[in-house]
């Protein structure tokens, strides 16, 4: 089992670890990202962090998931590693429309148990639209995981959640920003463009 410590060193490694002004895909303001993306841009630290998340997941819901999808651009290459750990068909779903879907011949079938891998939960909003769309497609969601919870713990995305590590840092409305970010230019790192 990683510690905290052993995550966040990763992290840092790969210089996923930023500090500024950014825009978060909640629309949400934050003085540090976690660039997920890069961190796992290592295929051998991708492995790391998913053989430690996958082992993170409570035996009962390991043993129990049949497929593994995630929500695309973030959550792709961390749902595909986590595929793997677990032996498991990886997915996705995309926003083609503006609302989640799957589709280039993925396919669920009725009730089959699907695990959510998240980059980053924030505000739970995309995995929340996630798994609609899971279930939309015949799907179970009997559990969610994520690289990293910003949420605080706040995020109640309706199923088990297990993050690999809880990061605690301050977010801010767009209109409640403090003046010492506020006179960062503001950047937006993430995938979604609203």
């Amino acid at each position: 089992m990683m510690t905290d410590d052993e995550i966040l060193d990763e992290f840092r490694a790969a210089d996923a670890l930023l500090e500024g002004h950014f825009i978060l895909s909640s629309g949400l303001r934050s003085p540090r990202y976690l660039q997920c993306a890069r961190v796992l841009m290592d295929p051998a630290r991708a492995e790391r962090l998913a053989t430690a998340l996958a082992a993170k997941l409570p035996a009962g819901i390991r043993d129990d998931i049949d497929a593994v999808v995630s929500p695309a651009m973030g959550g792709v290459i961390i749902g595909h590693e986590m595929g793997r750990s677990l032996g498991k068909p990886a997915m996705f779903v995309e926003r083609p429309q503006g609302v989640f879907e799957l589709r280039r011949g993925f396919r669920l079938e009725p009730g089959q148990r699907v695990l959510l891998v998240e980059d980053v939960v924030t505000t739970g909003l995309s995995s929340r639209e996630a798994i609609a769309a899971i279930e939309a497609a015949g799907g179970k969601v009997i559990a969610a995981a994520s690289l990293v919870d910003r949420s605080g713990g706040a995020a109640d995305l309706g199923v088990p959640y297990t993050p690999l590590i809880r990061i605690d840092v301050p977010t801010y409305a767009a209109d409640a920003v403090p003046a010492e970010l506020a006179a960062i230019p503001a950047i937006k790192p993430g995938s979604r463009a609203a």
